[in-house]
This record gives structure tokens, sequence and C-alpha cells, in this order.
């Protein structure tokens, strides 16, 4: 049962849960109740403080303060890939259709006077390389098959010296100068193939490695001279509403096209200069070691001929007599 306590002027109505009221009282009795309680109207009920809400149990909704705008998460994964997607295919529009102008005879190309034609030197330098490895290999695949013969050819000049007596000096000094030049020529052969290894360290990875980014500075270059056109010919046009917001939004993807191609360009300057300081050391150690090789080869070759005709010389002036030939006795 409802309370009803007057207080002054202001009339003040205790809530009744549900737990206090059974449901047969509630349903049997309900003009009887109605007339011991005086339910509150709307021109008594005093204003209760928010504080005074809340701890009965109140649901109230949250103010937002005026001035602040909540935003969702509007990111679409879908048009985010298709946004990219044709910004793409914009920029490789824009490079198919500069690249054939250029290649045509039609378009105009942004030339840097220091870069260019140290590429090209670079580029010319790099096929002599190549060539010049290239033989170098071969050199040393026949002299490899060289040292084998003449290692086959000493062993067959020891074995006749021993089934053959009367030649035994002779065969004898011919197997030891081929063995000793089969030996001198396999030293060489390790020498051409360590300087043909490091010619292609040099030329396939060094110089390999600048080439690439050469060519990633061409692509940047048609890129960068593409933008620059749309923006001429946009500039050329007439200003109006439409033209001013395309000739912006140019003005901006130029600029950062720009940028893209000055670093990249002062990248691959600075690269350069760094490989031709060290191309030129790495050449230099390796011409004089391979010329070293070639000439302790010769040398030592000559020395142990001239040694070898010598000792074989004393040993005939010692010999007394020689067997007569087949003419002499007739």
């Amino acid at each position: 049962m409802a309370v009803v306590e007057q207080r002054g002027s202001v009339t003040v109505a205790s809530a009744v849960t549900e737990e206090e009221i059974p449901p047969k009282e509630a349903n049997g009795n309900g003009s009887h109740a109605s007339n011991d309680v005086t339910a509150p109207t709307a021109e008594t009920t005093p204003d209760v403080p928010e504080e005074q809400k809340q701890s009965k149990g109140f649901s109230l909704t949250p103010e937002i303060p005026q001035g602040v705008v909540i935003q969702g998460n509007n990111s679409n994964p879908a048009s985010e890939k298709f946004r990219r997607v044709r910004n793409w295919s914009i920029t490789k529009y824009k490079y198919t259709r500069q690249a054939l102008s250029e290649k045509l005879g039609r378009g105009s190309r942004t030339v840097d006077l220091d870069l260019e034609p140290r590429l090209e030197l670079l580029k010319d330098d790099r096929q002599r390389y190549e060539n010049m490895t290239s033989l170098a290999q071969t050199l040393a695949s026949q002299l490899s098959q060289l040292t084998v013969t003449q290692k086959n050819l000493g062993d067959a000049f020891t074995e006749l010296s021993v089934k053959t007596p009367t030649l035994h000096l002779e065969f004898g000094i011919n197997a030891d100068a081929q063995r000793f030049l089969s030996k001198s020529g396999e030293t060489l052969t390790e020498a051409i193939n360590a300087f043909t290894s490091d010619m292609n360290t040099l030329v396939n990875k060094t110089i390999e490695d600048t080439m690439i980014n050469a060519k990633q500075y061409e692509t940047v270059r048609i890129e960068y001279d593409a933008f620059r056109v749309d923006l001429e010919e946009l500039n050329m046009g007439p200003r109006d509403a439409v033209t001013v917001p395309k000739l912006e939004q140019a003005q901006k993807d130029f600029q950062t096209q720009r940028e893209k191609y000055e670093k990249l360009r002062d990248d691959l300057s600075v690269k350069v200069k760094l490989l031709e300081g060290n191309k030129v050391k790495v050449l230099r150690n390796q011409l004089w070691m391979l010329h070293g090789a070639f000439a302790a080869h010769s040398l030592s070759c000559q020395n142990f001929l001239e040694k070898n005709i010598q000792e074989a010389g004393e040993h005939l002036n010692n010999v007394s007599t020689d067997v007569p030939s087949f003419l002499e006795e007739s």
C-alpha cells in the first residue's frame, strides 16, 4: 500500500514496487486501493534533480556538447583498393603515353647533362668488361685442357724413356719439361679463374645493381615528364570552375612527382660516383695480379727449360761413345 505524506504544500507519493503489491490484491481490490492512495498529478509533482533520478534507476541520454561531431569509421577496404587501382591505372596510362611520344620523337623529355652521359659510359664499359671476362674464361678453359694434355704427354715420354734405353735421356728431358709446363699452367689457370671471378662480381653485382637503379630512375623520369606535360597543357587552357580544381590537383601531383624524381636522381648520382672510384681500384688490382701471374708462368718455364737443356748438354758430353747406326755399320 502506498503511503502519502504531506510536507508543506507538496504531496509526495512514495513509490510502491511490484513486490510489495501481490498480484491477487492488485487485481481484486483495485477500486479500494484507488480510494486510499492519493496519486500525484503533473501539477503537484516537483522537479526531481538529475542525481536523484540516476539513483532511482532512470536511464538518461548522454548529452553531446555543441560543436562536437562524432564521425564513424566509414573506411571501406574495397573502395580503398579501387582507389589505388584507379590511381595506378592513370599513372601507367600517362607513363605509356609519354614513353611512346618520346620514341616517336613528338614529346619533350628532361635531360640531366651531368648524370646521363656517365650512365651511357657505364653501360658501354659494362659491355666491354663482359666481353673481356668471357675471353678470359675461354682462355682459362683452353689452358686447363692444355695442361691436361701436357701432363698426359709427359707420362707418355716417361714410359718411353724406360722402354727405350737408347733414348732414355731425350725422352726423360721432354717428360720433365711437359710435367713442369703442366704444373705451371695449372697455377696460371687458377690465377685467371680468380680474375674472372672478381670481374663477374664487379660486372654482374656491383655494376648491375647500379644499372637497376638507373632503370628505376628512367621510369620515374618518364612519369615526371608525363605529369609535367599534363600541367603544361592545363596551364595553356582556359580557367573556369571546372579546370581550376583540375589544375590545382595537377600541380600537387607534379610537385610530388618532382620531389620523387629529384631524390632518386641525387641518390643515383652519388652511387655512380662511388662506383667509378671503386671500379678503378678493383680493376687496377686485378690487372696487376693477372699480369704478374703470366709473367711468373713465363719466367718459371723459361728458367726451367734453360736449366733442363744445360743439364742435358752436360750429360751428353759425358757420354763417350754412341751405338753405331745401321748405315754406319754397313
